[in-house]
């Protein structure tokens, strides 16, 4: 194909060629010389004059006829570029014909890059536009996802500080029916200060904290309870070698269900369970030591304080399988509970001994509580505490003197020692106070020499686990003196003492025995068992008339055995 179109250019720029000669020619020969003579050297310069027409006219097209003028300069130029045309080489044609076609080529070139660029400006505005509008809908967007962000965080700290300000209120309810109305207004005061709500119930606290009126300390009676029955269908009907425990369960024991029924009628008759140590105000003398005086027990009028604790919270090996609870855990919601072990050797954990009983009642009825007073438990060592092998004798075989390791087996007491210690805090943390009950449950009427080595034998087995206490309850309630004060010539007061203790408790069926001094406070405990109750219930005894009624109470299921030995049983 180009060499198509070249021939086709050959022939083109021949034809032009001939036409200018032929125009040439005819000039030449209607030309005459100015003179009237023909001259060859005059026709010479005339033809080169001639011959030099500009190649530009000549390309053009324009004819120059008869009547044209044209300068001598102008024809030869003419001439000369017709010789130039004539003699072009095909390279020379070659050559211009690809300069022409590279010029070609780069208009093309920068055209397109004319356009590329055009298009490239109008595409960066476009997108620049397409990304300025999806820029506004974005950061519309986001501001809209902010703002509502915003609005559920503002309506989310709204909700938290509304919980924050109801949890607040009913701690500080819960504070004003146990009587401390001075903590309850001190919460409110300080977590919501703004609320006027809680404005309101301060000045109600105010105005119920004048309404107290001061209990008299030195009339508080002081009840007892051992480990409660859980089911009495099985502790009344032991037999076989176990028969010989009825008689003993049934003198000193308590059901559940009895428990119950005592604390609902105390409540209903204006009891308010209280600390042993409130009775008291402590503070320390010149020389170090605690000293006592009356202690300020503020409660509404009709209002009766009292202190109750528990005996033996150690659950003995011979209990085992007897219906009651085999050891104290700490529940799920982090306080104390008991576990008990069924007939068909299965273990459950709820209300089976006074300790979870009794915080089921005061979460009922928080106001059968005086600033969250509980109870106090007390502890031997001889079997452990809580239902926890942690004496170290119980580490023995039968041979090394275990007389339990045959039937019960031989335990790492340390083992048991550290699983011990949560309960102990967790009942610690739950308001409960901790006594010793000797070690081995012995008489502290004994000789000193005796009581010393019971006592030096307690503080190194079972303080090490509960840790110190300043609260003594007498095995079998006996004291280390009558019923006047102690003396410094009382050896085995000064050594008890001499350990940390300064309330000591002894066990006295009169309605109430309280002694404050500056040293010490004794107070007599009262026995709420079934010996007592049926004592009451048939043998006329009165003991416990003031507290609840006993014939609304007391377990008819109960046998005789134990019992009948008094008169009037029948």
């Amino acid at each position: 194909m180009e060499k198509e179109n070249k021939a086709k250019d050959r022939k083109e720029n021949k034809s032009k060629m001939d036409g200018l000669k032929d125009r040439f020619l005819n000039q030449k020969k209607s030309r005459k010389p100015a003179d009237g003579k023909k001259s060859t050297s005059a026709r010479k310069p005339a033809a080169k004059e001639e011959s030099a027409v500009p190649k530009k006219a000549a390309v053009s097209g324009k004819a120059t006829g008869p009547g044209t003028k044209v300068s001598g300069s102008a024809v030869n130029r003419t001439a000369a570029q017709s010789r130039d045309v004539t003699s072009m080489s095909d390279e020379e044609r070659r050559r211009r014909e690809r300069i022409r076609r590279e010029r070609q080529r780069q208009r093309r070139r920068k055209a397109m890059i004319m356009r590329l660029t055009v298009v490239g400006v109008l595409a960066l505005v476009l997108i620049l536009c397409i990304g300025g509008v999806v820029w506004g809908v974005k950061r519309s967007n986001q501001k809209k996802e902010q703002a509502k962000v915003q609005q559920e965080q503002a309506k989310k700290d709204a909700d938290e500080k509304q919980k924050k300000l109801e949890s607040t209120v009913a701690q500080a309810e819960r504070l004003a029916m146990g009587y401390d109305y001075d903590g309850a207004i001190q919460l409110l005061q300080t977590e919501a200060r703004e609320d006027s709500d809680a404005q309101a119930k301060i000045r109600e606290y105010e105005t119920a904290k004048t309404k107290l009126v001061e209990a008299d300390v030195e009339t508080i009676p002081h009840v007892f309870f051992h480990i409660l029955v859980a089911d009495p269908s099985i502790t009344w009907n032991l037999s076989g070698a176990d028969e010989y425990k009825i008689g003993d369960y049934n003198q000193v024991m308590t059901t559940i269900d009895e428990f119950k029924g005592i604390l609902q009628q105390m409540y209903d008759r204006g009891y308010v369970l209280v600390r042993i140590h409130d009775m008291v105000e402590e503070t320390t003398g010149e020389n170090g030591e605690t000293q006592f005086t009356k202690g300020k027990i503020m409660l509404p009028e009709g209002k009766k304080p009292f202190v109750m604790s528990q005996d033996d919270v150690c659950y003995y090996f011979y209990m085992i399988g007897d219906g009651y609870a085999s050891r104290m855990v700490v529940g799920e919601d982090g306080r104390p509970t008991t576990e008990y072990i069924q007939a068909d050797g299965t273990t459950v954990t709820g209300a089976y001994d006074l300790v979870p009983v009794l915080n089921e009642f005061i979460d009922e009825h928080p106001d059968f509580s005086y600033k969250g007073a509980k109870a106090i438990l007390a502890f031997t060592g001889y079997n452990g505490v809580l239902g926890y092998r942690t004496d170290p004798d119980l580490a023995k075989t039968a041979e090394e003197g275990n007389k339990n390791a045959d039937e019960y087996g031989v335990f790492n007491y340390q083992e048991e020692i550290e699983a011990a210690k949560p309960v102990v805090q967790a009942l610690i943390d739950d308001g409960w106070e901790l006594a010793s009950h000797s070690y081995g449950h012995i008489s502290y009427g004994s000789s000193f020499e005796k009581v010393k080595e019971d006592a030096d034998k307690w503080q190194e087995r079972v303080a090490n686990v509960i840790g110190p206490t300043d609260i003594i309850l007498y095995p079998f309630g006996t004291d280390i003196a009558s019923w006047t004060d102690y003396t410094d010539d009382n050896q085995t007061y000064n050594y008890l003492r001499d350990q940390g203790f300064r309330f000591f408790c002894n066990v006295d069926s009169n309605e109430y025995w309280v002694q404050i001094r500056e040293n010490y406070v004794r107070q007599g405990r009262r026995n709420l068992d079934g010996y007592r109750m049926y004592q009451d219930l048939y043998n006329g005894a009165d003991k416990l008339s003031d507290l609840f009624d006993v014939s609304a109470v007391f377990d008819t299921n109960r046998p005789k055995t134990g019992l009948e030995v008094w008169d009037g049983a029948e």
